[in-house]
């Protein structure tokens, strides 16, 4: 799904801008090993702009300082990750302070859960988003 061109705009310049926290988790995920899952940062989809993606695992990973807890942050949240998990993608939050005490074991969590999914084909049920809608 093409992002319309002001979602694009705002990743570039949020790429450019990285919060401490998803610099230091993009400085480990950025690395192109062979066998090891592909992340971009500051992926547009929609009208949304993801802080790290991996296409092959669906994986969305967003990291979650304490304005995520403020306000309608909350409900604006589910509601991205409602309509992110009805495109059929998974999205994993980690708070920032985690990645802030530990970006290697931050960074071994995001790899790996990508791994499992890709090897398995479906996320856990854990930490692949809400729950479809209910009919009727």
């Amino acid at each position: 799904m093409r992002a319309p061109e002001e979602t694009m705009a705002l990743a570039r310049r949020l790429r450019r801008n990285l919060s401490p926290p998803e610099a230091r988790l993009w400085n480990r995920l950025r690395a192109r090993t062979p066998g090891t899952p592909i992340f971009r940062r500051q992926h547009p989809i929609g009208r949304y702009v993801l802080d790290f993606f991996c296409a092959q695992a669906r994986l969305a990973v967003e990291i979650d300082g304490i304005g995520h807890d403020l306000g309608d942050r909350p409900q604006r949240n589910a509601a991205r990750d409602a309509w992110l998990w009805t495109r059929g993608l998974t999205v994993m939050r980690i708070p920032a302070s985690e990645v802030m005490l530990d970006a290697d074991q931050a960074a071994d969590a995001v790899v790996r859960m990508a791994t499992e999914t890709i090897q398995v084909g479906t996320p856990s049920p854990l930490t692949r988003g809400p729950p479809p809608p209910r009919s009727g």
